[in-house]
């Protein structure tokens, strides 16, 4: 939503934790209390004006956008290819809705960015070149992104997902994707259990605690409308890559489970469904869901969120530190329930009371009555039948984000390391 990468992976096996990402993960997390982010805003309209493109020309060469003069000037920094149907378009369509809402507002972007050594050049580049506000989409852009705020201090700084912030003009930005995996775990398993066939399968990026998390929340939707379903997993080590995705998803398939959902960013587990006539469920993107198979697909909204900061930069009355949103932001969605969305073919025949039941839980998310942490209340029983979270308790933000102890000064006291007695798969390994 996550989106990324290896450096933490590298971190975290030394530590022997790791801490949320959604694009994703890292080491020991410093992760304090978040802030209320976005307002709800009406639907994003189309741009009429694409922002400026940059793209690779050759293989660690960027060409970097210029700064209008008299604008409010914002670059996005993008993992992957601005149109990807997933992770990268939903940031994209984000910085057209900012682009369209803020006035006196200049957009551009790089795309196609790899994490390290190079994100960082880019960064720095488009911060001499002048742009006031620049976001970085995905988690191993996290420390790049930072090294050179500290260089810049007069210029703000916004990185998706990661842990980390200076509190000055260093921001980290992230949101509650729980909530819909939850609701689009309950369309799940009532399509499971309405077809006769009570297997899911999830095809999972990085063993990290947000993919868990993101895993478990599903998994915890799923028990609402199919008690008797078991989820399978398969694990691709990889955001963004259409073959691996479509092998995963068609080896699911071919195990037996009757849908299949992702943590990755292409519409690849709908595109098989196709074939196999089973079903499908994307992510990220509100355009990811268009395959005849395709259930729905929770989704991000970014744009009412970036817009939000960016006018608060401007103003100078927005302060960044650990901006964590809710469902009544605005910032998320589940296609099919969202203002002016039908339920897809895949919905129209499931149980009333199942479809009342998403809509309702949604209408409470929405109107900021039910928050992640509802989605991690207890009693929760793990796949080896231990109590991970007692009745009449929740989760907290250090638990979600962390694989057990936590950070120093940061210790989870449930930990997000343990997948639902619902899932039939074991635990990454940690070293």
């Amino acid at each position: 939503m996550s989106k990324k990468l290896w450096s933490f992976i590298a971190v975290v096996l030394m530590l022997s934790m790791l801490v949320t990402a959604c694009a994703p993960a890292a080491a020991p997390a410093t992760q304090a209390p978040a802030q209320p982010a976005a307002t709800t805003a009406p639907a994003q309209p189309a741009a009429t004006t694409a922002p400026v493109a940059t793209t690779a020309p050759a293989a660690g060469a960027f060409q970097i956008p210029d700064v209008e003069a008299g604008k409010f000037n914002v670059a996005m920094v993008l993992i992957g290819p601005h149109d990807d149907g997933g992770w990268s378009q939903s940031h994209y369509e984000g910085l057209k809705y900012l682009e369209q809402n803020m006035p006196d507002a200049h957009v551009a972007y790089v795309e196609n960015v790899p994490e390290g050594t190079e994100s960082e050049q880019v960064i720095r580049s488009l911060a001499r070149k002048g742009f006031e506000l620049i976001y970085t989409t995905s988690f191993g852009f996290m420390d790049p992104t930072m090294t050179v705020a500290e260089e810049f201090p007069d210029q703000t700084f916004i990185h998706i997902s990661g842990y980390k912030s200076n509190s000055k003009n260093f921001g980290n930005l992230f949101g509650a994707m729980e909530n819909m995996k939850y609701l689009a775990g309950m369309i799940a398993g009532s399509r499971a259990k309405q077809d006769g066939n009570p297997k899911v399968g999830y095809m999972a990026t990085f063993p990290i605690p947000e993919e868990l998390r993101l895993g478990n929340a599903f998994a915890l939707g799923m028990a609402k409308t199919c008690p008797e379903c078991k989820r399978d997993v398969r694990w691709i080590n990889t955001w963004h890559d259409p073959v691996i995705e479509k092998e995963a998803a068609a080896s699911l398939f071919d195990a037996g489970v009757q849908v299949v959902f992702t943590g990755a960013d292409t519409p690849a587990p709908a595109d098989v469904a196709m074939a196999k006539s089973k079903w499908g469920i994307t992510y990220d993107y509100e355009g990811s869901c268009k395959a005849e198979r395709c259930l729905t697909a929770p989704y991000w909204n970014w744009g009412p969120v970036y817009t939000k900061i960016a006018q608060g930069v401007k103003d100078k009355t927005y302060q960044p530190g650990w901006d964590y949103f809710d469902a009544d932001s605005g910032g998320l969605g589940l296609y099919g329930f969202m203002e002016g969305q039908q339920l897809t073919k895949g919905m129209e025949d499931l149980p009333p009371a199942d479809i009342q039941l998403v809509k309702d839980t949604l209408a409470q998310m929405l109107a900021g009555k039910f928050t992640r942490f509802d989605v991690f209340a207890g009693e929760i029983k793990d796949n080896a039948g231990n109590v991970v979270v007692p009745a009449g308790e929740k989760m907290q933000q250090s638990d979600l984000d962390q694989f057990p102890p936590g950070a120093e000064g940061l210790a989870c006291k449930y930990c997000m390391y343990w997948w639902n007695q619902n899932v039939a798969a074991e635990l990454p390994k940690l070293q």
